[in-house]
């Protein structure tokens, strides 16, 4: 198979794996709070991948590139899913899709600023009719983007921050491998969550920690995070911005899907036409 759609393969695996990420945060948040488990995402997802990253060569040398990838992790997990969580608090499951959906728009824009990328006329139709796609899936009617102000725009800001993140990761992957980058941005990211994390310890609920929660952590921190992320990472470094972009169209897919089949929530005829737009525009991404 082909590199490129090996890397296409890839973000989307990541995509899928984070459209799953809703039903498992719904269990883990009736125990541990935003920040908690953010900070427990990032650093046992980064003692997962450290032997992986020590096997195939260790981290670099040059101080610069540590602080390059450090920055950019603080920038991707900081500050993007810092303010994701937050907006999700303040606002509605509905918006924080809504919202949340823009980001490859974010990327393309980056992409084009950061790193002179330009985008055929096949991958902006692509572009377009995958975004339809997820227009039609969330169907953006039920979102109400009149109400709670501050949650809508900490979801702008978060999806500002994972789109330059991403952009970043392209720029960084062109130095190192995608696993050191990886693991270097969620070690990043902790020095900001941390303290918010130790500040909203004590509305921890340890005592009705089961089974279910563990079983959500995992998910989490395996899946939803390590594995995503190398997964995430390695897209970016193997396919320009705005083609690895799209990928991320798959998240709400698989995010109703995923409801339908856990929590019993319906599926609507929006959701499989929609579905076959961001086929499509997966399908014209890979075969350009």
């Amino acid at each position: 198979m082909p590199k490129h759609r090996v890397a296409l393969l890839a973000g989307t695996l990541a995509c899928a794996f984070w459209g799953g990420l809703y039903p498992a945060i719904k269990v883990v948040m009736e125990v541990l709070p935003p920040f908690v488990l953010l900070a427990v995402r990032l650093a046992l997802a980064a003692l997962l991948l450290w032997p992986f990253v020590v096997r195939a060569g260790g981290f670099p040398r040059e101080r610069r590139l540590w602080w390059r990838t450090l920055g950019v992790g603080a920038v991707g997990f900081g500050v993007g899913l810092g303010f994701q969580f937050v907006g999700t608090h303040l606002s509605t499951a509905s918006n924080g899709v809504l919202i949340t959906t823009s980001t490859p728009t974010f990327v393309v824009l980056f992409g084009a600023w950061l790193l002179r990328e330009r985008l055929t006329r096949r991958q902006i139709v692509a572009l377009v009719v995958a975004t339809v796609g997820v227009l039609v899936v969330i169907d953006p009617r039920q979102a109400r983007l009149d109400a709670m102000f501050w949650g809508n725009l900490a979801l702008l800001a978060g999806a500002l921050g994972w789109a330059l993140y991403s952009v970043l990761v392209r720029w960084l992957t062109r130095e190192m491998e995608a696993l050191q980058v990886s693991l270097m941005t969620m070690l990043g990211g902790l020095p900001l969550v941390f303290p918010l994390a130790v500040w909203q310890w004590p509305h921890a609920r340890l005592e009705a920690f089961t089974w279910e929660t563990a079983a959500g952590v995992l998910y989490v921190v395996v899946f939803a995070t390590a594995a995503a992320m190398f997964l995430w990472n390695y897209a970016f470094a193997h396919l320009e911005s705005g083609i690895a972009a799209l990928t991320f169209f798959v998240q709400p897919v698989v995010g109703v899907l995923i409801g339908a089949l856990w929590l019993g929530e319906r599926m609507t005829l929006g959701f499989f036409i929609g579905g076959i737009l961001i086929a499509i525009g997966m399908y014209l991404s890979a075969t350009n």
